[in-house]
């Protein structure tokens, strides 16, 4: 048994089928299918059930996928390991990061980071669903909204933020410090659209007092959000400190005196995941980013 039929073999149990499992690995069909029939015939037991064109795990074949996905991650992990030995201070990092908190929030972490790593090639991918790429390897860390429910993902908290009123300096309401939750019933708003964490945030404590927000206009835009309440067509709600990063003279941050919502942002790994000097520099990096005032 070698680690290129444990490639064959999870190939085949992803596809359930020898001949896209054969064109995905770049080997004849044959090839594939002598591959695992050794392996069946070295671990005495069948891995796939064959009914006629259709294939599927058989218990044996589930149970040792878990043991070979394992074995191929743990490899992978130590060339990673070694790779990062070798080449410290160089290679890349893919990181997660909510749209927002990339156009105003991390900038700064970026520049700092690049100046003390600039061999490092360093690429963000932006999204709502931080978790999912997290979990899909297709970022190696995540800055995202927690918390996660799952056991293959490490989530180290960053901080908690406090959800208030933005509006531009011309609104009706520019001048109050504080407001009631509930006037936001009568309050047009722009937002996020719906299924965005964080317009849900902000929905779901509307609704335990039994209203929705009048949202008169969404963008799925940071930026656009924020020029549309800057050019006072309506208030929205965000989390406080990410606008107070923005420094702008025109906005007005109205706090929300009565159970404000609230977000925690978290760096979100994955537990089997083996972590280089690059990606644990950046978490480092990102984790004063946040506690800083």
């Amino acid at each position: 048994m070698d680690i290129r039929q444990l490639e064959y073999f999870i190939a085949v149990s992803e596809e359930l089928h020898f001949t896209k499992a054969a064109e995905r690995l770049g080997v004849t069909q044959p090839t594939l299918s002598l591959q695992i029939k050794a392996l069946e015939e070295e671990l005495r037991v069948t891995l796939f059930d064959r009914i006629g064109k259709k294939i599927a795990l058989t218990e044996a074949g589930a149970l040792f996928l878990e043991h070979s996905a394992q074995i191929v991650r743990d490899l992978q992990n130590a060339k990673d390991s070694i790779n990062d030995l070798r080449e410290y201070r160089r290679g890349s990092l893919t990181v997660g990061a909510l749209p927002s908190d990339l156009d105003y929030r991390i900038a700064d972490l970026l520049i700092d980071y690049h100046a003390a790593y600039p061999n490092i090639k360093l690429k963000i991918v932006t999204s709502i669903e931080i978790a999912n790429q997290v979990l899909g390897n297709e970022v190696d860390i995540g800055i995202g909204m927690m918390p996660v429910y799952d056991d293959r993902l490490v989530a180290v908290p960053l901080r908690r933020e406090e959800y208030v009123v933005v509006v531009s300096e011309r609104h009706p309401l520019a001048d109050l410090e504080s407001i009631e939750l509930e006037r936001l019933r009568h309050i047009p708003t722009v937002m996020y659209p719906l299924g965005y964490i964080g317009r849900e945030q902000v929905e779901v404590e509307c609704r335990r007092r039994g209203f929705t927000l009048q949202t008169i206009m969404e963008t799925s835009s940071a930026t656009s959000l924020i020029r549309l309440v800057k050019a006072n067509v309506a208030a929205t709600v965000q989390p406080g400190p990410l606008i107070e990063t923005m420094n702008d003279p025109a906005l007005r941050c109205i706090r929300i005196a009565d159970g404000a919502p609230s977000r925690e942002i978290g760096i979100i790994y994955r537990v089997d995941r083996y972590l280089g000097h690059a990606a644990r520099a950046f978490i480092d990096k990102t984790i004063r980013h946040f506690k800083r005032p």
